[in-house]
């Protein structure tokens, strides 16, 4: 499959609540209300940890039969260490991820050898864990001021 381009737009709704929208599917985003949200959803760093479960899953279930590998079920425990006072600009901390920690649980009767082998792949070819784990390039495309111009929400 060639290089291909997916796209989301983010749309801020009352207070930071956030309607994200791609295809043809919505999520809501936004902050615990201890970070100044209603709690109506995930927020960004949560959504994060939760891509990086669901794509390694994704790949276990894309490539288990190229393995020969069989499996009751499968799931991706996630967790990450971020200090908010780097986002809140009270110290010169990073903003983002110090650390994520996650477990994999295969329900199987594979021998343990051939499952380290299976998860071994599933970590290199993820492309989540890819993207969090190196550098990426971003680049601010443009700035469009939009003069009373109101978008779908």
């Amino acid at each position: 499959m060639p290089e291909t381009t997916f796209k989301s737009t983010a749309h801020l709704q009352e207070g930071v609540q956030v309607k994200v929208r791609s295809r043809n599917f919505e999520i809501t985003v936004d902050e615990p209300e201890s970070l100044g949200g209603k709690d109506t959803g995930m927020n960004p760093v949560e959504l994060v940890l939760s891509a990086l479960g669901a794509c390694q899953a994704i790949c276990a279930a894309s490539f288990a039969k190229k393995f020969d590998m069989t499996f009751n079920d499968f799931w991706v425990e996630v967790e990450g260490d971020l200090d908010t006072d780097g986002f809140m600009g009270i110290s010169d901390v990073r903003k983002g991820y110090s650390e994520i920690r996650y477990n994999i649980h295969i329900d199987t009767e594979e021998p343990r050898e051939k499952v380290e082998k299976f998860v071994a792949f599933v970590e290199e070819t993820c492309p989540v864990g890819d993207t969090i784990a190196n550098p990426v390039t971003m680049k601010l495309n443009d700035i469009i001021i939009e003069s009373g111009a109101t978008s779908q929400a």
